[in-house]
């Protein structure tokens, strides 16, 4: 019988939105790198980081992005929130290009639109390693 797979999680909390990209690519990077992901699925869920990045803090609550991001050997996640009111579905639709479609939606193997605990909005993306 095999051990338990690991998780690896890293909560963030990001006062400035122009360097979500920078912080979330790195904290996504070593997770997926401590969980074995591939190399196809990393510069997938660095694709899903950048676009997240773009528009999240115009959807923060108090001007703060919060994400948390789990590893194990199967998948990557991210949920962001607190988001303000519809804030989730905004960001959904702000990762639309022109051309391409919704970046969000092509790369990632699921996205919800959901709440915490305690009632905040959030975005929850989940990148898996093998194709379902």
């Amino acid at each position: 019988m095999s051990p338990p797979a690991a998780t690896n999680e890293a909560h963030l909390v990001v006062r400035s939105p122009p360097l979500l990209g920078s912080v979330l690519g790195r904290v996504v990077g070593m997770l997926a790198a401590r969980a074995k992901c591939p190399i196809d699925r990393l510069d997938d869920a660095l694709l899903v980081t950048d676009a997240i990045a773009a528009h999240a803090g115009e959807y923060a609550v108090d001007g703060r992005v919060g994400v948390t991001v789990t590893a194990d050997d199967s998948s990557i996640s991210l949920v962001v929130g607190p988001l303000q009111a519809q804030g989730a579905t905004g960001l959904l639709r702000a990762s639309d290009l022109p051309g391409v479609g919704n970046v969000l939606e092509r790369v990632a193997d699921a996205t919800e639109v959901g709440h915490s605990d305690s009632g905040d909005e959030q975005l929850r993306v989940r990148i898996a390693f093998q194709p379902a």
